[in-house]
């Protein structure tokens, strides 16, 4: 019989604040060692390691977030890049970014890119696994790139018009060219979550790591395993080739590929895009792939941002990252035409927006019941509602008062706002109103019927104005 547990009463509430601490994204905590058997054997690892190694996060915006949507000006590149490098901090968090090298306008942006000077997010290419390719990596003077290695036979053959060892044969040929050029080869396990592991994919990369032995460390080959279609599965125990975990697990002790050579890219057919990704991260890839905002081909990439969140979570500590730049990113893609989705997670408009009245007066009591971290001080967001007739008291209160710019014993009591209140009922209540009230009406009331709290607010943000001016 299990043992029975006692009510324990407490002076003060248990926030867990370790976890949660409000001023940083929760943290994220593993406690042991699992075990994943793989063709009868069994491979232990150690996932509270994860945020002690080195991880990075990398990018592919400029390459798989091409296909995804209108083509990039090389200016609004330029202008991305440097939002990267902002947000990925003096560290290199956001460790490189690639370029499609095929088109003028690529290589203008890999120019302009390079002008600026900037350390990180290293620069990088992506050609196909050709020789005649393999040139414009020399012309650009790339010391890495990616090569398209596509490993299931569903490319292989129907693709390609290939067979195994014809494909096997020809990446090897582009590896060992870009090696002997002094060129950093990432090869990019195309299809890989459906293909032949033991068939194909264990022996090419046990070639690769063959290759890698007979360069100097910082020439050796990477492996990025690209879950193309996003039939990638996070659970234990699940079965290759969509295991996530035996897949990283497989690169780490049957090809012999170190962690700081393996890295992760997904796709998010089936919503598991960034679960994948972390999950490549705790089982020992050391870099994971992603795209702002997870623009992508077909249903996108895991997204960089949410990646960042990971990232602070693992390690415990922004580590250098400037998470407000994420809002600005936003912002930026917004001003370029882009639509965001408005309950996108962290930067879609209604994220820190509530429209229910018990959350509002969860906000009011205590804004860390409601809002999962600070989100004015990372993001530059604070805490919103929009009135409607599920707001309540609660709801209206937090919206004057977030308006007018007070907190705290400052902030206004809802038995001061009763004729906003009162307004905003008759909407729904006797003119039948369906729609959100809007910013501009509830400024209005607010002037209306509190216009000394209305005063004192237009004067402290024309104040603030000419001193950011000034």
């Amino acid at each position: 019989m299990n043992r029975r547990r006692q009510l324990e009463e407490v002076e003060k509430p248990e926030l867990l604040e370790d976890v949660f601490p409000h001023i940083l994204p929760p943290r994220i905590r593993l406690d042991g060692v699992t075990r994943e058997v793989i063709d009868g054997k069994t491979y232990e690892a150690d996932l509270s390691n994860a945020g002690s190694r080195e991880l990075v996060i990398t990018d592919t915006t400029f390459r798989d977030g091409q296909q995804a949507r209108v083509p990039y000006t090389v200016a609004q590149i330029a202008r991305l890049y440097e939002l990267l490098s902002r947000l990925g901090g003096p560290r290199g968090v956001i460790r490189q970014t690639e370029f499609f090298l095929y088109g003028k306008k690529d290589r203008q942006a890999v120019d302009a890119c390079r002008e600026l000077g900037l350390e990180y997010p290293q620069i990088t290419g992506w050609v196909r696994a050709e020789l005649g390719d393999l040139e414009l990596v020399k012309e650009m003077e790339l010391p890495e790139t990616g090569l398209l290695t596509s490993c299931s036979d569903y490319h292989i053959f129907m693709k390609l018009r290939l067979d195994r060892r014809k494909a096997f044969d020809r990446y090897l040929a582009v590896v060992k060219e870009a090696l002997a050029n002094g060129i950093r080869p990432r090869c990019h396990l195309e299809d890989l979550t459906r293909a032949d592991v033991y068939g194909f994919v264990v022996p090419f990369v046990q070639e690769l790591s063959r290759l890698s032995e007979q360069v100097s460390p910082d020439k050796t080959v990477k492996i990025r395993l690209c879950d193309t279609m996003g039939f990638g599965l996070s659970y234990p125990t699940a079965e290759l080739p969509r295991s996530v975990p035996k897949l990283v697990l497989l690169m780490l002790h049957e090809c012999g590929i170190p962690s700081q050579d393996l890295e992760w890219h997904g796709h998010n057919d089936f919503h598991k895009v960034l679960a994948n990704a972390t999950t490549a991260w705790l089982y020992g890839c050391n870099a994971l792939n992603a795209t702002l905002l997870g623009i992508g081909e077909r249903t996108g990439n895991p997204p960089l941002e949410g990646a960042i969140m990971e990232y602070i979570g693992l390690k415990g500590d922004l580590c250098g990252i400037d998470t407000r730049v994420i809002t600005e990113i936003a912002q930026y893609y917004r001003s370029i035409g882009t639509h965001i989705a408005a309950r996108y997670p962290l930067v879609g408009a209604d994220f820190t927006r509530t429209r229910a009245g018990i959350h509002a007066g969860g906000l009011r009591a205590d804004e860390r019941i409601y809002n999962i971290f600070d989100t004015e001080r990372l993001l530059g967001r604070p805490p919103e509602v929009s009135v409607t007739n599920n707001s309540g008291s609660d709801g209206i209160a937090l919206y004057v008062n977030n308006f007018l710019g007070l907190h705290g014993k400052d902030r206004l009591r809802p038995s001061k706002m009763v004729k906003i209140m009162r307004w905003v009922n008759d909407q729904y209540e006797v003119h039948g109103r369906t729609t959100a009230i809007s910013d501009k009406e509830l400024v209005e009331q607010v002037r209306e019927h509190l216009p000394e709290a209305y005063k004192e607010a237009e004067t402290a943000c024309r104040l603030r104005t000419e001193n950011r001016e000034g």
